[in-house]
């Protein structure tokens, strides 16, 4: 096994796609750039795709607001992103107003059918929540997120901003070599229907060739007159739920004419002289806060970036957020979720000082309550979603992020409206007593989880966020220790090597790391699977961060995807 982590660390012991070089000193701090800082004083963006970062500069250029461009921005993403999010899937957002310092949330995901209980699933021949298909899929709340978000922050009219995404549906959109790769490795759950659009004659379309998806585009112009109420009350919704009742799903008309979202208060933690703030549950917010919590009991500066003893601290934390997480993370309307507890200083010190410095654990109970088997990893290999980020010239930020879960959601495109159906539904269980147990009406657990920061004085100090699924608190606490404890710029924090701990004492860490990081890894009972390269596995984080004392927006966008930043 050291033999092997030795040859694939020798193979990036020259200069690597990004000019990395690797060493043998276990505390080797970080590697140049892969791309550059962007800057500007007004403005800034960064998503998942160029054309979506383009649409949302042209935005805030033309006098929107942060959500102006976030919508504008989201409504591209659905176009040229279709596998991994869309109007058949979910959202959250973070928005912080640069007048009065007010910061919200808004929880736009989905909940099941009415007719969603575990003998449904158990009727149907299920005895645990099928990955796929129309049993996956709850009702999509990301276009009511689009439009809750305009009406209450909103300045530009609201069909004016999804032009750009109904331009790129009718007459298409030049496919990547990253799309295409992607087509083809994900594609596999996709219907016939998907397979005709995205896998034609059983390949993805030519790279440089146009995407179209005119039915698509057709749904979003209805959105743009209608609203909300064209997709959850009118033909669009009424299409989808004949669609999932055919195939054997709880979804029904009134499942969707009943869907709202709903603006709530954002978890907040204290980490490294900022305010950290995240989505309450039904997402795994809580786990990231918890996971910083417990970082600050262990001298992670002095253990050196990426040194074997910093990152086998972090995995280590990482299996006490998460066991508690797995636990007791659920829909709070429909659950008691003991956020107080789960959230206690005191608790979260004791926890973390059972962390053994020299040793692998393989598994982790959760810190209090029973032990229940319900457990989400491995579910979602590199989470198929976007994150999207604005700050606009009155200092108002969106950290927002939206996903169809799995590549391809459901693999349910339903062929009159273009919509791909995600497949969030999956993440219920039909394990009684457990708090994401399956119920009517019951939104599911979500990995999804954006994150903004506030200085001491409250201002804002960055938006943060990344795709990636479980490996999303993993990557948001290494890339905001980069920049906080290490002093790196935003794009070397989003650049430097990561690690994603896969469950057990799995370890996925990409080779741009030193030979006694990954050895010390090893000797302390880690499996490590190096990953050369630039891949989804890892995330594909977006960063804007404001200085107040200059009055420049530094936005970064990850190589790892497709992401771009742009300022002015």
């Amino acid at each position: 096994m050291l033999l092997a982590i030795a040859v694939g660390l020798a193979s990036c012991a020259g200069p690597d796609r990004a000019g990395d070089a690797t060493t043998d000193v276990a505390t080797t701090t970080y590697a140049p750039q892969n791309r550059p800082d962007v800057r500007g004083t007004v403005g800034a963006v960064s998503a998942g795709h160029p054309l979506a970062a383009q649409a949302g500069l042209d935005v805030l250029k033309r006098g929107g607001n942060a959500t102006d461009a976030v919508i504008a921005m989201a409504g591209v993403l659905a176009v040229t992103r279709p596998h991994m999010n869309g109007i058949g899937g979910d959202a959250f957002g973070i928005f912080y107003d640069g007048a009065s310092g007010e910061v919200t949330a808004l929880n736009a995901s989905g909940r099941s059918g009415a007719l969603a209980t575990p003998d449904f699933f158990l009727a149907a021949g299920y005895d645990a929540i099928p990955e796929t298909g129309a049993l996956s899929v709850s009702v999509p709340g990301a276009v009511a997120g689009w439009a809750d978000a305009h009406a209450r922050y909103g300045t530009r009219p609201f069909a004016e901003l999804l032009e750009p995404a109904i331009r790129y549906a009718r007459d298409g959109f030049a496919v990547s070599t990253r799309l295409a790769l992607d087509f083809e490795a994900q594609g596999g759950p996709l219907n016939e229907h998907g397979r005709a659009l995205y896998l034609p004659g059983g390949s993805p379309p030519p790279v440089g060739t146009l995407l179209a998806n005119p039915e698509l585009a057709a749904s979003l112009e209805a959105i743009a007159t209608g609203g909300k109420a064209a997709y959850y009350r009118g033909p669009i919704g009424r299409t989808l739920a004949a669609f999932v009742e055919e195939l054997g799903g709880h979804l029904r008309p009134i499942d969707f004419e009943n869907h709202s979202s709903t603006w709530v208060e954002p978890l907040r933690g204290a980490y490294l002289d900022h305010t950290i703030l995240v989505m309450p549950p039904n997402t795994q917010g809580p786990a990231q806060l918890a996971l910083m919590e417990m970082a600050k009991a262990h001298t992670l500066a002095e253990m050196g970036h990426n040194s074997p003893e910093y990152l086998h601290t972090l995995i280590e934390l990482k299996k006490l957020a998460f066991a508690d997480r797995d636990r007791w993370v659920a829909d709070p309307e429909m659950a008691d979720v003991p956020i107080a507890q789960l959230l206690d200083a005191d608790y979260l010190r004791d926890r973390a000082g059972t962390v053994d410095p020299n040793s692998a654990a393989e598994s982790r109970a959760p810190g209090f309550g029973d032990v229940l088997g319900h457990d989400t990893e491995g579910m979602d290999d590199t989470g198929d979603t976007v994150y999207l980020t604005a700050v606009d010239q009155w200092g108002n930020a969106v950290s927002w992020i939206q996903s169809n879960f799995a590549g391809f959601g459901s693999g349910l495109l339903e062929p009159e409206t273009g919509i791909l159906l995600h497949n969030r539904g999956a993440l219920y269980t039909l394990e009684a007593g457990h708090p994401n147990q399956v119920a009517p009406l019951k939104r599911p657990y979500h990995t999804l989880s954006p994150m903004m920061a506030l200085r001491p004085d409250g201002g804002l100090a960055f938006t943060l966020g990344t795709p990636g699924g479980d490996s999303q608190p993993q990557s948001l606490i290494q890339i905001v220790n980069n920049m906080l404890l290490f002093d790196m710029t935003p794009q070397q924090a989003i650049e430097a090597a990561r690690f994603r701990s896969m469950g057990g004492t799995s370890v996925s860490l990409e080779n741009r790391v030193s030979r006694a990081t990954a050895e010390g890894l090893i000797e302390r009972g880690h499996q490590l699977r190096l990953i050369d390269g630039w891949t989804a596995t890892f995330g594909g984080a977006q960063m804007i961060v404001f200085d107040p004392a200059t009055g420049v927006l530094t936005a970064a966008a990850d190589p790892r995807r497709e992401a771009y930043a742009l300022a002015y």
